[in-house]
């Protein structure tokens, strides 16, 4: 992942600067202070300002500097009068210091920013339909507050899903318990589904209450492609009660169905999240009877925890799922 990568070289680059830092002859570690004293000394010229800009006394900086010398086994300065002059190897010397400095600033900064939650890299993946809707919103409301944090996000379906659960090629998965088979993964329930017909406006059916599915035998679906749990668990109950449908045009996500269902090609069984992608002034949502229901749940790896970063955005989900249930989506 990008942080990952992005602290190897940090780490390559302190570990080079290091090298440089020590020589054969040193038996000691050279102390960041010291390093810290001595940048201060090359940048502002005098041991008295070093010791301002570091709030130390000019006692204190001029025995780092003696012990840095004695350290890196060679002469930084030449004394004149008591005051100190950069030998040719102190500006040699300096440069690689500024370079360790820097690296160790970077690391800091790192982990402050991991510590803040602001810094890091998601791999979600999840169904068309989530990533067509609620997830839309999520990440740009999880952005705006974590700047620094990249996403990616993959739609899949759930055999996909619980394959990229199992490899710990994701950080957390959305999808649903239809025929969900979590091995390897941990799930938490966040909100509960029940299908719905929608039509066009002026579709016959377009009438208050449920629409009984045997009232369903004679019309033109549009449909998910096969395979997908919603249209097997649809497939199975239209058998039980010997209704052959008319499948006009399958597509594999929810957006291009409802576009054709716009277009009058025939009527849809969606999962409810779809219904934000209507046009109310075209097509209109109906329940079912009996219902078909199944839960929206989170999926995690079982033996990896979220990190701070994953459970921040776990927590703009929950707040994405609770404006789907307050807009009557989802119980």
């Amino acid at each position: 992942m990008g942080i990952l990568f992005h602290s190897i070289q940090i780490l390559t680059r302190i570990t080079s600067s290091m090298q440089k830092i020590h020589t054969e002859g040193s038996n000691k570690m050279i102390k960041v202070r010291e390093l810290e004293a001595f940048d201060a000394f090359m940048r502002l010229g005098s041991v008295q300002t070093a010791g301002e800009f570091l709030g130390l006394g000019q006692p204190a900086v001029s025995r780092l500097l003696s012990a840095l010398e004695e350290h890196v086994g060679f002469p930084l300065f030449l004394r004149k009068r008591n005051r100190l002059a950069p030998t040719p190897e102190a500006f040699q010397y300096h440069m690689t210091v500024q370079r360790a400095l820097a690296a160790m600033r970077d690391i800091e900064e790192e982990a402050a920013a991991i510590a803040n939650k602001q810094l890091g890299h998601l791999v979600i993946a999840a169904q068309p339909v989530f990533c067509d809707t609620f997830l839309l919103d999520a990440i740009a409301v999880f952005r705006r507050s974590h700047p620094g944090v990249s996403i990616r996000l993959v739609d899949v379906g759930m055999e996909e899903m619980m394959r990229m659960i199992a490899e710990r090629s994701c950080d957390l998965a959305l999808g649903i318990t239809l025929e969900a088979e979590s091995f390897g993964a941990t799930a938490r329930t966040l909100a509960r589904c029940e299908a719905r017909c929608i039509l066009p406006v002026d579709h016959p059916l377009n009438q208050p209450g449920e629409i009984p599915l045997p009232r369903l035998r004679r019309e033109s679906f549009v449909d998910l492609a096969p395979g997908s749990p919603l249209r097997t668990r649809v497939d199975y109950l239209m058998q039980t009660i010997d209704v052959q449908r008319n499948i006009t045009a399958e597509m594999r996500n929810l957006r291009g169905v409802v576009k054709l269902v716009e277009m009058g090609l025939g009527l849809a069984i969606v999962d409810p999240v779809a219904c934000r992608l209507l046009d109310p002034a075209q097509v209109v949502d109906r329940p079912l009877l009996p219902s078909i229901a199944w839960d929206i749940a989170q999926f995690t790896p079982r033996d990896r925890p979220l990190s701070a970063v994953g459970q921040a955005f776990s927590d703009v989900i929950a707040t994405e799922i609770a404006r789907l249930r307050s807009q009557g989506l989802v119980l």
